[in-house]
């Protein structure tokens, strides 16, 4: 199993940019990384010539691209300006991704919802964008992943939800992403993991989290933790032992993990410390995954 840093593990810390999460990643032994759309937005507006350092910089070392990290608020579009906004930003991280070398997009659903729509409506609407997103994707070769997210307010928060949608599309450049934070904090269903197609998980992000109510207010990205520490909560061997079950074959476990008091490391230390937990994890865990 290798092991890969998201970058909204350390995107808060003093300084930060993506050039140096490239280097640092690779010193450190990560063999993936996840760049953040808002990460190199960020650069970008502090130096129009980042892409193609970044660019650059790739076709000279080993660490490798897992996904661009992401398209936000694609569903639940309610006007014609809000669906065109969607499919021109794919179509600028289409471009991106030609850049980074790589071939996976995620897909982040819209949030706080101004109108009660159902599961299936929202089912329904997902759909109906994908398939769009889809066309205009394959030209290209590149694949997108779903990423239900675990809070109240989002239109695809559970695991169950997000797979119906992969599997009614049935495409093999649709998956989801199983980020263990989501799986947990929204309650999404075992039986629904174990009996899934490991082949439909592109990308598994992984975290440890405090031990808090499902679906409570207070239940946020900030609670997650580092693997290892003492105040997490996941049964790490269920998610590994379920996944190798199902035949998941991305055979790269991410770090996401979005702890303000890790920010506050310096961006080299944060990764160190990151890539120390994702090491030990690995040989405690997936000696035979």
């Amino acid at each position: 199993m290798k092991i890969g840093f998201n970058e909204g593990s350390d995107w808060k810390c003093k300084n930060h940019t993506v050039l140096k999460d490239l280097e640092y990643c690779e010193k450190y032994g990560f063999q993936y990384i996840d760049i953040q759309s808002a990460c190199l937005d960020e650069d970008l507006r502090k130096d129009r010539n980042a892409l193609n350092d970044i660019s650059g910089w790739l076709k000279g070392h080993s660490l490798k691209v897992n996904s661009y990290n992401a398209l936000c608020d694609f569903n639940m579009c309610p006007t014609k300006a809000e669906k065109d906004r969607v499919m021109a930003e794919l179509e600028e991280d289409i471009i991106r991704c030609r850049l980074l070398n790589t071939d996976t997009i995620i897909l982040v659903p819209r949030g706080n919802l101004n109108t009660a729509a159902t599961i299936p409506e929202i089912h329904d609407d997902a759909v109906m964008m994908l398939k769009k997103m889809l066309q205009l994707a394959a030209p290209e070769e590149i694949r997108l992943a779903l990423e239900f997210c675990g809070q109240p307010d989002i239109s695809i928060n559970r695991f169950e939800d997000a797979y119906s949608i992969v599997e009614e599309i049935n495409s093999n450049k649709l998956g989801v992403v199983l980020d263990q934070y989501h799986f947990h904090a929204m309650a999404s269903g075992w039986d629904a993991l174990e009996k899934a197609h490991g082949s439909k998980i592109f990308i598994w992000h992984f975290t440890d989290t405090e031990d808090l109510p499902c679906g409570a207010s207070y239940n946020k990205y900030e609670n997650r933790l580092w693997p290892g520490d003492p105040r997490g909560c996941m049964d790490m061997r269920r998610y590994v032992k379920t996944l190798k079950n199902i035949g998941y074959a991305g055979n790269v476990c991410m770090l996401e993990v979005f702890r303000p008091e890790y920010y506050e490391l310096t961006q080299e230390e944060n990764v160190k410390k990151s890539a120390v937990c994702m090491k030990k994890f690995v040989s405690e865990y997936c000696t035979d995954f």
